[in-house]
Order: structure tokens, then C-alpha cells, then sequence
């Protein structure tokens, strides 16, 4: 039986200019660990599970950026749903040695994420702990294209929430409310938080128009105040401060060379568990 469910995120890694200095940010952020393979790229450890991969950008007109990867047992049949569905391919499938098969693709909207079809390797060993990744979303403008486009190429089962879910929360640079936030579950669950493995979110007038649509990846942390602090120390940014959702505490946080990604710090229950 394969590690993870057909649609459900199996893996991350993040584009960057330098990945010397990548591994020096994430070594001291996360903790992470480091393996070098025989390509311009280097898989990340938690605790001696892989989480997640770091590569060297090839070409400059690249984005700097962490990409998710979607989990199919049919990689050419996915695509065809994606190109069914009004989405583009941008890399049809292509295999990546022994470890699998990978493609990439936008939704309508114009967001970016991959497809990983398992061989030897099936994705993270380790994930919703402190040093892996815990959620993913999509932000667009397109919402009434992209829902139905992920519920026919994933399967994706839709969870309307008013102020859920791990980006609910968040407001606009002028403080404006949150808007309708949708959770994903995969097909045969039960839709709801308990089930959910990504989600959608809305980009407002409240932000720029130039922003365009894109995925945001989550990796759990034990303190997101102490992780949010330490990324500046090491030379990134701070997008959003660290505040509190139903979640938990989380922070937006910017790399030391722009790739943007989130932290989570799950809530702690009254008995002293997360």
C-alpha cells in the first residue's frame, strides 16, 4: 500500500539562488539535516526523516519558491484531468531517476504545484511534527474556477468555513476581515477540519493586483514566536507576524534569498498535549 492517499500533499522543496546559504537558513531554523545527491540539489532531514528538499535554480528567470506536490498512481491520467479542467501543464511527466515520476501544472487561476507519482521513494518520512511540513493552501482570486477545478483533477472534497482554517484569521493590509476560507478532503472521507489536507483561500482587492496566485506551505514548529524571531536573525523576513487561529499560533515568514512559507504552532490542550 502506498505511503499516502491518491491527492493528498506528499512533498515539498523550494527553488533557490543559492543553495549553500539554503541549507545554512534551514539547518538553523528547522534543525534540518542535509544529504547531497549527484544533481544541484540536497534532500532535508527531521530527525533523520526526510521532509522536504532543497535545489539550486537553474535557470534565473525561475522563481524563488517552495513548490507542493500532489500524490497520483496515475500520473498521465492526472494530467489529462488537469488539461480537462481548464488547468495548463508546464512540465508534462517526466521521470526523476528510481525515486518517481513528476509533472507540474497551474489551476485556472494560475497557481503552480506538482504531481509525484511514487517509485522509490513515496515522499516525506515525517510530517504534522515540529520540523515537516503540516498543511498546505492555494490563494486566488479565481475561486469559483479553482474549486471545482481541484474537486475534478483531486477528487477534493469542499469545507466552506467563515473563520477557519489555518489562513482564516488573516486580514488585509487595511485590517479588512477575513473572507470565506475552503477546506479539502480527500474523496471518500467525511468532509471537515478532521479530514482536511489542504485548502483555498481568497487574495482580496486589499492586496496588491500584481500578486498572483500561489500555493502556501506550512511546517509545524514548537514555538512560532522564537522561529519567527530566529528567521530574521538569520537574514529573512517577517510577511505576517505571529498570531493566533483555531489552529494554533502561526507566522508568514521570507527566507534569506524570498522564498515565502508559513510556520504553525499547534494549540496545546488543557492537559498539556498538542
Amino acid at each position: 500500500m502506498a505511503a499516502f492517499a491518491r491527492s493528498a500533499p506528499c512533498w515539498v522543496d523550494v527553488q533557490l539562488p543559492d543553495l549553500e546559504a539554503g541549507k545554512r537558513f534551514y539547518g538553523e531554523l528547522f534543525g534540518w539535516t542535509f544529504r547531497t545527491g549527484e544533481g544541484p540539489y540536497a534532500d532535508a532531514f527531521s530527525d533523520g526523516k526526510l521532509v522536504a528538499a532543497l535545489a539550486a535554480k537553474q535557470d534565473g528567470r525561475m522563481p524563488t519558491a517552495w513548490g507542493i506536490y500532489f500524490a497520483t498512481d496515475d500520473i498521465a491520467a492526472s494530467v489529462a484531468r488537469i488539461r480537462e479542467a481548464g488547468g495548463q501543464v508546464i512540465t508534462e511527466p517526466v521521470r526523476a531517476g528510481r525515486a518517481g515520476v513528476l509533472a507540474q501544472a497551474a489551476d485556472p487561476g494560475g497557481a503552480v504545484f506538482g504531481l509525484w507519482q511514487a517509485g522509490d521513494r513515496e515522499g516525506f518520512q515525517k510530517q504534522n511534527e515540529p520540523g515537516s511540513f503540516c498543511w498546505t493552501e492555494v490563494h486566488t482570486r479565481r475561486k469559483d474556477r479553482v474549486d471545482p477545478f481541484y474537486e475534478k483533477v483531486f477528487g477534493f472534497q469542499g469545507t466552506d468555513l467563515e473563520a477557519s482554517g489555518p489562513d482564516a484569521a488573516r486580514t488585509g493590509p487595511d485590517d479588512s476581515p477575513p473572507v470565506g476560507f475552503r477546506m479539502w478532503s480527500p474523496a471518500g472521507t467525511e468532509p471537515g477540519p478532521d479530514t482536511a489536507v489542504g485548502g483555498r483561500s481568497v487574495i482580496t482587492d486589499a492586496f496588491p493586483a500584481e500578486l498572483p496566485s500561489y500555493f502556501l506551505s506550512y511546517f509545524a514548529v514548537e514555538d512560532c514566536n522564537r522561529t519567527a524571531g530566529n528567521a530574521v536573525r538569520l537574514g529573512g523576513r517577517i510577511s505576517a507576524p505571529p498570531f493566533d487561529i483555531p489552529y494554533g499560533r502561526m507566522a508568514v515568514l521570507q527566507d534569506d534569498q524570498g522564498a515565502v512559507f508559513a510556520v504553525l504552532q499547534p494549540p496545546v490542550s488543557e492537559n498539556g498535549a498538542e
